[in-house]
């Protein structure tokens, strides 16, 4: 469950309001970078409860009768859990700087995976619990999304597809193009998938990389 809102006056709001604004930056309290219910947009993260929530989607509502509240799906940024949670209109909620940014994935180190970052060439090593099921679809020198914070990985994001050759599949039979069965097959990253009758070991396919369909044949 997400931690109850913290309720602040109407006129302390304005205040962290104007401060907001002179600085052009979340206010801070004890080092934590706080913002408004007021100033959520999709993608911010917020540390509720020692959790961080991705912002999916807010409402302001303003009812006829009683104060004005904030309505907000809520993304749990490790499990992916999704939740519904209100807010009090002007409440301080603790914002999270997540860091994304572009690596490559060069090589397994025992139970992590190494990536590098191409601008600083600093390298990052992330365990196989936080990369997942991403590790199905990647391979070495594969550019990949890296979200950490506080310098710790949070999770690894891949395109939306990605290019694999097949390396095992039982062999096709002519005809089969049309009569729509599939058949398993082994993936260069060792990831094995349900692929048309009709592909050969050596194609190169296209995998969506969110459910691991096949998307198509690549020329």
């Amino acid at each position: 469950m997400v931690g109850d809102p913290l309720n602040i006056s109407h006129g302390q709001n304005a205040v962290l309001a104007h401060q907001r604004a002179q600085a052009g930056r979340p206010s801070y309290e004890s080092g934590i970078p706080l913002a408004s219910t007021n100033d959520l947009k999709n993608g911010m993260v917020l540390n509720i409860g020692n959790q961080l929530w991705s912002v999916v989607e807010f409402q302001h509502v303003k009812p006829g009768k009683g104060p004005a509240f904030v309505r907000t799906k809520l993304k749990a940024v490790l499990s992916g859990k999704v939740v519904d949670k209100t807010f009090n209109a002007g409440t301080k909620v603790d914002t999270a700087n997540v860091d994304k940014r572009t690596m490559q994935y060069l090589y397994k180190d025992g139970d992590d995976f190494v990536f590098m970052d191409g601008d600083t060439y600093d390298q990052l090593h992330v365990s196989e619990a936080v990369v997942g099921d991403s590790a199905q679809y990647m391979l070495e020198n594969q550019d990949v999304m890296v979200a950490t914070h506080d310098g710790a990985p949070l999770y690894v994001e891949l395109p939306a597809s990605v290019v694999l050759e097949v390396t095992y599949t039982e062999p096709g039979l002519q005809g089969d193009r049309s009569t729509g069965g599939t058949k398993p097959a082994t993936l260069e990253t060792g990831a094995e998938i349900a692929v048309p009758l009709f592909i050969e070991q050596g194609t190169k396919i296209k995998v969506d990389t969110r459910d691991g369909s096949y998307l198509g044949r690549v020329n």
